[in-house]
C-alpha cells in the first residue's frame, strides 16, 4: 500500500495516524506542523503527545514541495575559515533557532562573478531567503535578486520592497581608534589600509586622515601602507613602513588580522608592543583579547550583527515591520598601546 506523502522520512508513522490516534482532523495536524494556523491548547497538547509517543517526523521534503518553501536561509559570506565572519555567521544560526529556518552557507571569496554564481544556487534551490555578508556585487545587482528572493545584506544601505541592508560607521570608528592614539600622545601614526576598492577600507581610511587633520598633524603619505585586510598584508605592509625610514610610534591597522600580522613582523624585528611601537586595530575577533599584549582595537559586535540580520530575514520572509535596533562600535581598550610623551 502507498503510503501518503507526509510520512515519516525513516518510514514510520503517517499524518493520518497521528490524527487518528490525537483525535483531530489530519487537516489540523498539518496546520499545526506548517504554523498556518492557531489550534487550541487541547488539540496541541494531543498532537504533541502522539508525535512524542510515535516518534513521528514529517517528510520535510514533500512538505517542501507542497508549500513551496525549503526552510531555509541561505547565507553568502566571503570566508569560511575568517574568524570575523565565522561570528557574525554563528549570530545568524543563533537566531534561527527554533524558526523553523536552517542556514545554507556559501562563500564567494570576494569575487563578483562567483558571489552571483553562489546566489542563484541558492535561489535554485528555493531558498526563502539570502543574507549577504558584505562582498563585491552591485547594489543595483542585489535589488535586481531581491525582486526574486527576499535579501537582507551587511556592508551596505539598501532599501526596497524585499531588499533591506545596513552597514556599521566605519569612519566613526576610525575616528576613536585614531582619536585615542592622539589623545596618549601619539603624532607620528601609521596606517595600514584595506583594500582600495572596499567601502569599509575606504571609511576606515577618511577616518584617518580628518582625524589627523583635525588635530593639524600633517599626513605622511610614507606613513600610509596598502593591506589587504590580511595577516600576511600586514605582515608586507608594516615591513615596507620599517624599510621607507619614516619614523612612527603607533600603527593604525584597519583590521585586527593585518594587526596580527604588523605585530609579527614587529616582534621579528625586536621592536616592543607597546614600549617602542603602539598598535590599534578594528573588529574585536575573539583572539585579539589573547594576543601578546592584548590589543587595543574597535569593536565590531559581529554576533549581534549576525542576530539581527537573521531577525531581519526572517521578519521579511514573514512581511513583518523590521523595527531592528542596528548594533553600534564601540573602542576596547587592551595593552597594545602607551601614552608616550
Amino acid at each position: 500500500m502507498r503510503k501518503d506523502s507526509t510520512t515519516a522520512a525513516n518510514g514510520g508513522a503517517t499524518v493520518h495516524e497521528v490524527a487518528r490516534i490525537a483525535g483531530v482532523s489530519a487537516a489540523t495536524v498539518s496546520r499545526f506542523l506548517n504554523g498556518t494556523a492557531k489550534v487550541s491548547d487541547e488539540k496541541r497538547q494531543a498532537i504533541e503527545s502522539v508525535i512524542e509517543k510515535l516518534n513521528y517526523r514529517p517528510n520535510v521534503l514533500a512538505r517542501n514541495l507542497k508549500t513551496g518553501s525549503s526552510r531555509t536561509i541561505g547565507v553568502l559570506t566571503q570566508s569560511l575559515v575568517s574568524g570575523y565572519f565565522a561570528d557574525a555567521m554563528a549570530g545568524i544560526d543563533d537566531v534561527l533557532q527554533g524558526t523553523g529556518y536552517a542556514p545554507l552557507i556559501v562563500s564567494g571569496h570576494w569575487h563578483a562573478d562567483e558571489e552571483a554564481e553562489r546566489i542563484e544556487l541558492l535561489i535554485a534551490r528555493r531558498v526563502d531567503g539570502l543574507v549577504i555578508l558584505s562582498g563585491k556585487l552591485k547594489d543595483a545587482q542585489i535589488l535586481k535578486l531581491a525582486n526574486r528572493v527576499p535579501i537582507v545584506a551587511f556592508g551596505r544601505q539598501l532599501e526596497g520592497p524585499q531588499a533591506y541592508g545596513f552597514s556599521l560607521d566605519n569612519y566613526w570608528g576610525a575616528c576613536e581608534a585614531v582619536e585615542h592614539l592622539i589623545l596618549q600622545g601619539h603624532r607620528q601614526i601609521a596606517f595600514i589600509t584595506g583594500p582600495a576598492d572596499h567601502l569599509d577600507a575606504q571609511a576606515r581610511l577618511a577616518g584617518y586622515r580628518d582625524t589627523l587633520a583635525k588635530h593639524k598633524i600633517k599626513e605622511s603619505p610614507q606613513l600610509v601602507a596598502p593591506g589587504d585586510f590580511s595577516e600576511s598584508g600586514g605582515l608586507l605592509a608594516l615591513e615596507r613602513l620599517l624599510e621607507s625610514g619614516k619614523r612612527f610610534s603607533a600603527i593604525f591597522a584597519a583590521n585586527d588580522l593585518t594587526a596580527y600580522g604588523a605585530r609579527l613582523a614587529l616582534y621579528r624585528r625586536g621592536i616592543r608592543v607597546p614600549e617602542d611601537i603602539s598598535v590599534i586595530g578594528f573588529d574585536d575577533l575573539h583572539s585579539s583579547m589573547y594576543t601578546t599584549p592584548p590589543l587595543t582595537t574597535v569593536r565590531q559586535p559581529l554576533f549581534e550583527v549576525g542576530r539581527c540580520l537573521g531577525t531581519a530575514i526572517v521578519k521579511m520572509i514573514a512581511q513583518e515591520p523590521l523595527d531592528l535596533e542596528v548594533p553600534q562600535l564601540s573602542l576596547v581598550v587592551r595593552e597594545s598601546v602607551r601614552r608616550v610623551a
